[in-house]
């Protein structure tokens, strides 16, 4: 395989590349790197991305970090079933959608974790985890109120790939420490159903994070 995407098992921002990858049906070998055993430090990685961080890919030798540039690669050198919409303005909604996602649902996303899974019960701040849920939920209403049909612009692609990542990681936080994330009960109706689409794709499966499924 000429292309090699390496990611950590848990990372939302790697999650949106992975499915984006399978979406496009490009062939490519998955590199998993362990936070835990700092392999994103070693000198063979840091060749490939010097900031120690993934995702990233090794294309024919090309190197490319950053979870948006490496989609964006992904449309132009792949340009077989497409992640984005044809016409100007749609292209732009959706990138719209994926920054709101990615600085919006990814904070908010990130503190529930962060209080759910890393924390200690001492550790942890009740008044954070409950502004965090309650922004949250703020952004799934806005999320429920885009949905138009069965995903966030017209067709499945790019918008869903970017947005589901963080909402799935608000229902695992609330997995891992009940209350102080998101369940999927508590979920707006249609943005239950939003994820059981996603979850329902040939390819899912294979994105879940690798520790999840142990």
């Amino acid at each position: 395989m000429s292309l090699t995407f390496f990611f950590g098992s848990g990372s939302p921002f790697a999650w949106k590349v992975w499915l984006a990858l399978e979406h496009k049906g490009v062939p490519f070998e998955a590199k998993r790197l362990s936070f835990d055993n700092d392999d994103t430090k070693t000198p063979a990685f840091l060749a490939i991305n010097p900031r120690g961080r993934v995702p990233a890919i090794l294309d024919e030798g090309f190197p490319l970090w950053e979870s948006s540039a490496i989609i964006e690669y992904l449309e132009e050198r792949y340009p077989e079933r497409p992640l984005l919409p044809k016409d100007i303005h749609g292209r732009a909604i959706v990138r719209r959608m994926v920054n709101e996602a990615d600085n919006y649902l990814a904070t908010t996303s990130g503190e529930l974790v962060e209080q759910a899974v890393y924390l200690t019960p001492a550790e942890r701040d009740p008044e954070k985890s409950q502004t965090a849920r309650k922004q949250m939920m703020d952004e799934l209403s806005r999320l429920e109120k885009g949905l138009k049909g069965d995903f966030l612009y017209e067709a499945l692609g790019l918008a869903d790939y970017a947005a589901y990542p963080y909402v799935r990681m608000a229902q695992r936080a609330d997995e891992r420490a009940p209350g102080l994330g998101i369940a999927r009960a508590d979920m707006p109706a249609k943005v239950r159903a939003w994820m059981d689409r996603i979850e329902a794709l040939p390819y899912y499966a294979r994105t879940i994070p690798p520790h999840w499924k142990s």
